[in-house]
């Protein structure tokens, strides 16, 4: 029987390897990390649990449905409102935009000057709409385009809103307009699923979206495979026709089998190699072309070297119950801060926090090295703090205790050059390493939501196990998603939900 190992622990690898053992294929999973469920894991420290992004269970896609339930049971759902609000200059604006609340909030004056700047850009709309800035100023005008959009966008993205692509927008936003917010004020009810990404409610784990992946991996365990944490992939090459993986671990975990001996190096660390003959990858990218060795070519090489991403810190701070908000999170446009969002994880589930308290986690979008990444924790919740100080949502000194969790890569980055890099590796892989199978958001640098990843991980089964043949670099769940019931296609760019893509000149640097 083929054997096949699983890189990654995250929603993609641990559903391929549940679809593996399924059909009687146990496997050996490797996660690096210490514990499973990737950006969908909950961090808990001190009984407080953390979502790491916020994860809504809602999805279009039938056999991902059926999935979460497989797992877990109705009793450990919990069925949440979906509620968001903007937090600009002091005041709370709804999300989705209404006209009647954003006219209030701004004022009689801001408001005028909004409506003059959304005709002027009916009348003489920007000249150049293939930014995101472009795009959005034509249908809203400059000055709401800069209150609602600008901010918040350069916050994740790390560039000048000027340097994103328009599609990204068009995507996004593709059902929202000033004129449209007005019609919708005016008539009754909440419902507007036809806008990108609005949903009314949404399933969630009473112990979080970790509560999913944790039980998922447990029932692969028991149907015979392997989970090993704290253990990285350093090496894939070919040994005698089949696939020789060489993993490292701190924990000197590692499988009775027939791979070659253990050996232990200082610090307590080990390497093995184990053999396969499929490879299903969640692992980045280009640190899986990098696993090859010097030995692949140049332009495979610069083209995994070409891949970025944007990464995420969270400062989850305790504070008096009387602090909660029945936001799931608020996005912070006030730009005098670098704070992105603040989850209110209560709003979540009452079984993320503590009685009488609540935690609010404040959302960064950083890179990876830079200074608030760098920044010590104790320091980093200082920080945080004054900032949630400053923006009126907790009075001083009423923050009680906080922690800190760095999520590396946890968006890829949509650049100029993102399409044809990710196109060169996909064909060197399917010509050289036919045996290998990237999925999932980070395997296959694509930004999407955890049921997209887990798509993508079922059909790659079906076409190691069944012999199908579907190419899962053609799924594409969005249209079939949140927000709409028309079919449509995937733009040339590929872009994906939510990932903007930057134009050439964006330097390097960002």
């Amino acid at each position: 029987m083929d054997s096949t190992v699983v890189v990654g622990a995250g929603p993609a690898g641990l559903t391929a390897a549940y679809e593996l053992a399924r059909r009687g294929h146990p496997c050996e999973i490797f996660e690096a990390d210490r514990v499973v469920g990737g950006i969908s894991r909950t961090e808990e420290r001190d009984g407080w649990r953390f979502d790491i992004g916020g994860h809504r269970f809602f999805t279009k896609v039938p056999r991902v449905e059926e999935f979460w339930n497989e797992i877990l049971g109705e009793e450990d759902f919990l069925l949440r409102p979906r509620m968001s609000r903007i937090h600009y200059r002091g005041r709370f604006y709804d999300y989705p935009l209404r006209a009647s609340n954003a006219l209030l909030n701004l004022g009689l004056l801001e408001s005028l000057r909004c409506v003059g700047s959304y005709a002027w850009a009916r009348i003489r709309p920007p000249a150049d709409q293939s930014t995101f800035e472009g795009w959005v100023a034509a249908r809203f005008g400059r000055r709401l385009y800069g209150i609602f959009f600008k901010t918040y966008t350069e916050k994740v993205w790390g560039v000048p809103a000027a340097s994103i692509q328009a599609d990204w927008a068009a995507q996004r936003i593709r059902n929202l307009s000033l004129g449209k917010a007005i019609a919708d004020a005016l008539r009754p009810g909440r419902n507007q699923k036809e806008i990108t990404s609005l949903i009314e409610e949404f399933r969630y784990p009473r112990l979080g979206p970790g509560m999913m992946w944790e039980a998922c991996a447990d029932r692969v365990r028991e149907r015979g495979s392997t989970v090993h944490l704290g253990t990285r992939v350093e090496r894939v090459r070919r040994h005698h026709g089949r696939l020789a993986v060489t993993v490292r671990s701190d924990d000197d975990v590692h499988s009775d089998d027939d791979a070659s001996a253990v050996r232990t190096d200082r610090g307590g660390s080990a390497t093995r190699e184990v053999h396969c003959d499929n490879l299903i990858s969640s692992m980045p990218l280009n640190a899986l072309i990098r696993a090859f060795g010097p030995d692949v070519p140049d332009v495979v090489a610069e083209a995994a070297a070409g891949l970025r991403y944007r990464d995420f810190l969270t400062v989850a701070l305790v504070v008096p119950e009387r602090f909660s908000f029945p936001d799931n999170w608020i996005y912070i446009h006030s730009p005098e801060v670098r704070l992105g969002r603040v989850q209110n994880y209560g709003s979540w589930s009452p079984y993320l926090v503590q009685a009488g308290r609540t935690c609010l986690g404040l959302e960064y979008f950083v890179n990876e090295g830079d200074d608030l990444w760098r920044t010590p924790d104790d320091d980093l919740v200082a920080f945080g703090t004054r900032e949630l100080e400053h923006l009126g949502l907790v009075t001083p000194g009423s923050v009680q205790r906080g922690y800190v969790v760095r999520m590396p890569k946890a968006y890829p980055v949509y650049d100029a050059d993102y399409v044809g890099n990710v196109e060169v590796l996909r064909k060197y892989l399917d010509v050289e390493w036919p045996e290998i199978h990237p999925v999932g958001r980070n395997g296959m640098h694509r930004y999407n939501n955890q049921d997209h990843s887990m798509l993508t991980a079922m059909l790659t089964v079906e076409n190691i196990v069944d012999g199908a043949r579907h190419d899962v670099w053609e799924i594409n769940v969005d249209a079939e998603y949140h927000e709409e019931h028309a079919e449509r296609k995937r733009s040339a760019t590929g872009t994906g939900r939510d990932a903007p893509v930057l134009l050439a000149d964006t330097p390097a640097s960002a």
